[in-house]
């Protein structure tokens, strides 16, 4: 196949999982150009080492500010000059790659609006891998964008034309990039995501009938060292609050002394954040070390050396850090909810519990005070990925996915994907 990627990704699991799918499929022969904005982190993982790779510049969003938002709000003059600019620079890599004879588009998701808006310009047959959607429309966190502004009390004045005036920009903003998000889903061939979970998540945002094309693990580079165990916790994600590390720092607060320190990895995160949570580990007495930007060695000899990996992420989509730390045959403290149910298997890979910090320190304490538990489950990990999630049945799939969009009239009515009306 000769194949159209496209993305703008940050660093983190979806560029991981997007490296090893152009890896993969280059290998197995197909010809690949990818395509990708200047917003997206090309230094994590970069694409060029298989592909040609295509930067496309986003323009100044004030040149496509219309001039009466910025005089009513100056903030929804800037986000609508942020979607059009980015919708235009994604309107010039279609257009090049309607241009390239290309068999199909591969692409992925992107910085700030999740869903790209390229999809609806593309010409060709288009499969979008959507690692989860845009959270900040859809979740409540702690309350949904689309009724935060709204009035309490259902016996106040409810039409009120001056407040509703000063909301118009704000929920005008939100349906703005929702209509923008439905129309591209709408455009795809086939939409791909990374866990049931996600494929739920999918629907009820969108409508949408999505595939699950699970991920896979590197084994070759996430794998058991054989070193030796030390008593500490690892945490794997961006330093932001959806990761809730500040759950984290808690539930270690609550075990007993000698607390183990905590040991944090991210790529990326808020700076806010960091410093609320340096504080509470100070005030709570937990020993926290942040590290950024590691490599990929320094890495997986920290997920060799740690007693297990502790994941408290919020609705987490998939999991990867779970399949990670299982490669390298570190058993897994997490919260059952999101994919992470379907990567931890509760009892034989790790142990899931509720959201709350005693939960976690019980299930901490339990794996902390029995190392020949922690050892058992950490190797039914490893077999378990070593069957079920490497990363060559993971190109497996993303390349059966490929071919049968290839193969699929868009008019076949058993296989389109299934668009509720907006």
């Amino acid at each position: 196949m000769k194949i159209a990627v496209w993305h703008n990704l940050p660093s983190g699991g979806g560029k991981r999982a997007l490296y090893y799918h152009v890896r993969g499929l280059v290998k197995r022969g197909h010809d690949l150009s990818c395509w990708t904005l200047d917003t997206a982190d090309r230094s994590f993982l970069p694409l060029s080492e298989f592909a040609s790779e295509r930067v496309v510049s986003i323009e100044s969003e004030k040149r496509f500010r219309a001039p009466l938002t910025g005089w009513l709000a100056p903030w929804y003059g800037a986000a609508v000059g942020r979607m059009r600019a980015f919708g235009e620079a994604c309107q010039r890599c279609a257009e090049e790659i309607n241009a390239g004879n290309f068999d199909l588009v591969f692409a992925n998701s992107s910085i700030r609006y999740h869903v790209p808006f390229i999809m609806r310009y593309l010409r060709v047959k288009k499969v979008l891998y959507l690692q989860e959607p845009s959270r900040f429309l859809y979740e409540a966190r702690p309350d949904l964008p689309w009724v935060s502004s709204a009035p309490d009390d259902l016996n106040a004045t409810l039409f009120a034309p001056r407040k509703i005036l000063a909301n118009y920009p704000n929920l005008q903003t939100l349906r703005l990039q929702a209509k923008q998000e439905w129309l591209n889903m709408q455009a795809c061939d086939r939409v791909l995501v990374n866990s049931y979970f996600s494929r739920e998540s999918v629907l009820r945002a969108y409508g949408v009938e999505a595939q699950v094309c699970y991920l896979g693990v590197d084994t070759t580079l996430f794998r058991n060292l054989g070193l030796e165990r030390e008593r500490f916790i690892v945490g794997l994600g961006s330093f932001d609050p959806i990761k809730r590390i500040d759950l984290a720092v808690k539930a270690i607060a609550t075990l007993p002394e000698p607390r183990p320190p905590l040991v944090w990895i991210a790529n990326s995160g808020s700076k806010s954040y960091e410093k609320t949570i340096c504080e509470l580990a100070s005030s709570l007495g937990v020993e926290l070390n942040i590290r950024l930007a590691i490599s990929d060695a320094e890495l997986v000899k920290t997920l060799n050396r740690a007693a297990l990996l502790l994941c408290t992420s919020r609705l987490e989509p998939f999991g990867f850090a779970v399949l990670e730390a299982n490669a390298c045959g570190l058993p897994v403290v997490g919260v059952a909810e999101g994919g992470v149910r379907e990567t931890v298997k509760n009892g034989v890979n790790g142990l899931l519990v509720e959201s709350d910090a005693r939960s976690l320190a019980r299930a901490l304490n339990q794996l902390l005070q029995n190392p020949s538990l922690a050892k058992r489950m950490g190797e039914a990990g490893l077999l378990g990925v070593q069957r079920n999630w490497d990363v060559e049945s993971c190109v497996d799939r993303l390349e059966a996915n490929l071919f049968q969009v290839l193969r699929t009239s868009g008019d076949d009515p058993e296989l389109r994907i299934g668009v509720a009306k907006v």
